[in-house]
C-alpha cells in the first residue's frame, strides 16, 4: 500500500502545475512550493536549534498558537518553523505568525521529506490536529526525532482503524506522545495499540479565552453599530448567507448586521451585495462614508474577524450549511454570545457540546434560521442566557496548553 501511495503522490507533484493554470487554488499550492528548499537553506542555519510545527492550515494554526507561545517561552534559543498544507493558512501568516519561519510543506515524497528534515534537523516536531503524511513520519521515527501530536482528533471512520489500515498505523509510531481533544479519539488510539496517550482537550479554548485579554476595540465597527442590535455572520458561503438573507431583508431596520464572507473575490461580494435590499456598506469603501446610516457592514478584508465577534449580540458562523467545513465557533462563544450554524457539524465535536450546553443552534433552512433569529432579539432573556451558555462552556474547557506545557517541561532535557 505505500508504495501505491508513493505512485499516487509522484502522480500528484507531476499533474499540480498543469491543474494549477485552472484553478486558483492549486496554483498558489503549487507555485508556492517553488524555491521552497532553497527559501529554508536561507532561513535555517546547520547550527541553528529547531522546533518544527505543522498545521493544516489557518484553524490548526489557530490551535498551535498557545502551544507556540509556551514553547518560546520554554525554548528561547530555538527557532519556530511553522509548515502549511494549505495556501489558506500560509498566505495569511507568512509575514505576520509567531514563528521565526513560515514554509509550505513539500508533498510528501521520500526524497522530499529527507530533504526536508535534514535542513530544517527539529529537537522537536508538532502536528495539530491531524494530517498524517507517511513519508514524513517514517523519517521522524528513522532519525528518532522527538514527535507529539497536539490537539489530535480521530474518528472511527480514519484509515487507521479499518482493516486495511494496518500500514498506516504503524507510522503512527513516529509520535512518542497523543494529546487528544476527546476520550473517544483516546479510545480509538488504545483499542490499536496506543497507551501513550492523554485526554488534553482543544488547545483553541485556550486561544480563544486569551482574545479576552486583548483590545479588540475597532472604531469603525463601534461606529456602524451605533448602540444597536448587532448580528455578526462571519466565514460565510453563499449557502450560508442563503440561510439569512431573507431575515436580513426583512428586519434590517430593526438590528445592525455584518457580514464577513469566507471569500472576498470582487465578484463574490458583488453576489452578496446583490442579494440584499437593505443599505449596505463595503469595509473597503467605508473611508468618508456615514457608517451608523448603514444597515448592513460588508467585511471584504482578513483579520478582524475576531475583533468584531465582540459587537455582537447574535452570530451566525458559516461552513455548517454545506459542506466546506464548519469555522472557529469558539471565537465568538468566548464574547458570551450565543451561536447559529447550518445542519452538517457531524465532524465538529465543540459544535455538538456547544448545542447541548445551550450555546448553540442549528438550521436546516431559513425557516429555522427566521425562527430563532426572532427568538434571539425579541426575548432578551434567553439571548443573554445562550450567552452565558457560551461563556460556560469556553470556561470549562480551557487548560489543554498548560497540560502539554508540563509534557515538554518534565520532558526537555531527555
Amino acid at each position: 500500500m505505500h508504495y501505491l501511495y508513493n505512485i499516487a503522490i509522484k502522480a500528484t507533484d507531476f499533474l499540480l502545475p498543469l491543474a494549477g493554470r485552472y484553478n486558483e487554488k492549486l496554483g498558489k499550492f503549487s507555485q508556492g512550493r517553488k524555491g521552497l528548499f532553497e527559501s529554508l537553506v536561507a532561513q535555517i542555519a546547520p547550527t541553528d536549534k529547531t522546533i518544527w510545527i505543522h498545521a493544516a492550515s489557518l484553524g490548526e494554526y489557530e490551535q498551535a498558537v498557545p502551544v507556540i507561545i509556551k514553547l518560546k517561552e520554554l525554548f528561547p534559543t530555538h527557532k519556530i518553523v511553522l509548515s502549511f498544507f494549505s495556501p489558506s493558512g500560509f498566505e495569511v501568516k507568512k509575514k505576520n505568525s509567531l514563528a521565526h519561519v513560515v514554509t509550505y510543506l513539500p508533498l510528501d515524497t521520500p526524497a522530499n521529506a529527507e530533504k526536508f528534515l535534514n535542513i530544517v534537523h527539529p529537537d522537536w516536531a508538532l502536528f495539530i490536529k491531524y494530517e498524517f503524511w507517511p513519508n514524513f513520519l517514517k523519517e521522524l521515527k528513522k532519525r528518532n526525532l522527538r514527535s507529539v501530536l497536539i490537539s489530535g482528533a480521530f474518528r472511527e471512520n480514519q484509515v487507521f482503524f479499518k482493516p486495511y489500515g494496518k500500514w498506516m498505523r504503524k507510522y503512527l509510531k513516529a509520535f512518542e506522545f497523543f494529546f487528544v481533544q476527546n476520550e473517544r479519539s483516546k479510545q480509538l488510539l488504545q483499542q490499536i495499540g496506543f497507551e501513550n496517550c492523554s485526554v488534553s482537550g482543544d488547545t483553541r479554548f485556550d486561544r480563544v479565552y486569551a482574545q479576552l485579554q486583548q483590545d479588540n476595540h475597532l472604531d469603525f465597527v463601534e461606529e456602524f453599530v451605533d448602540d444597536h442590535l448587532c448580528i455578526v455572520a462571519g466565514s460565510t458561503w453563499p449557502e450560508d448567507e442563503d440561510l439569512i438573507i431573507d431575515f436580513v431583508n426583512k428586519e434590517h431596520q430593526k438590528v445592525k448586521v455584518i457580514i464577513a464572507p469566507h471569500a472576498i473575490k470582487p465578484e463574490k461580494i458583488k453576489s452578496l451585495q446583490s442579494k440584499l435590499e437593505a443599505d449596505t456598506i463595503l469595509f473597503s469603501e467605508k473611508e468618508g462614508k456615514t457608517l451608523k446610516d448603514a444597515n448592513v457592514l460588508i467585511i471584504d478584508t482578513v483579520g478582524l474577524l475576531t475583533k468584531i465577534y465582540s459587537y455582537a449580540h447574535i452570530a451566525y458562523v458559516g461552513g455548517a450549511a454545506g459542506n466546506t467545513g464548519l469555522h472557529n465557533i469558539l471565537e465568538p462563544a468566548a464574547f458570551g454570545v450565543p451561536v447559529i450554524i447550518g445542519q452538517n457539524f457531524e465532524k465538529f465535536p465543540e459544535a455538538g457540546k456547544l448545542k447541548e450546553a445551550g450555546g448553540l443552534f442549528s438550521v436546516k433552512n431559513s425557516a429555522e434560521a427566521n425562527e430563532i433569529l426572532d427568538k434571539l432579539i425579541n426575548d432578551r432573556d434567553f439571548r443573554e442566557k445562550s450567552g452565558e451558555n457560551s461563556v460556560a462552556f469556553i470556561e470549562k474547557n480551557k487548560g489543554a496548553t498548560n497540560k502539554i506545557y508540563n509534557y515538554f517541561l518534565k520532558n526537555k532535557e531527555k
